[in-house]
């Protein structure tokens, strides 16, 4: 079992076991509580102040996204936890037509038709553009045919 893998655009980390008994997904993220499982690796890890007891892990990873445009996945299986850190790079890795249907669908969910017409480019430019984003992560596409709307993750 592979409990920690780098592509190129993300680290996964894979924990087996699943939620302790007892706590939701819910009440995981958003964390202040810390439940050990093996109460001797914890206490090695908090003596060489590699952990701190205080249940902040995921509090802390999501406030060193807050500012990214993609966020990490928490899922979370009856046997297993799965994290997956984007790599975050200094100005992301959109070009400057993608940051702009980016920048464009900041807080709201839109049909390609209506990013085209707001953006200025073509219709197929645009959708090559919304695919490529959804390929990296950053949006996601919601409805069938004709009632097809993008939208930010």
């Amino acid at each position: 079992m592979r409990l920690f893998s780098h592509i190129p655009d993300r680290i996964e980390i894979t924990s087996p076991g699943g939620l302790p008994k007892g706590m939701d997904k819910e009440a995981y993220l958003r964390g202040g509580i810390s439940i050990l499982r093996n109460r001797i690796i914890g206490s090695i890890f908090f003596r060489l102040h590699m952990i701190e007891r205080f249940g902040t892990g995921v509090k802390r990873i999501k406030e060193e996204y807050r500012e990214s445009k993609i966020k990490p996945v928490f899922d979370m299986t009856e046997n297993t936890i799965r994290i997956i850190l984007p790599v975050i790079e200094a100005g992301g890795n959109l070009t400057e037509d993608e940051n702009k249907v980016y920048k464009l669908l900041r807080g709201r969910e839109m049909p390609s038709s209506s990013i085209s017409e707001a953006v200025g480019f073509g219709k197929n430019k645009t959708v090559n553009i919304l695919k490529s984003l959804v390929e990296k992560g950053y949006a996601n596409v919601s409805g069938k045919g004709r009632g097809i709307r993008y939208l930010l993750k």
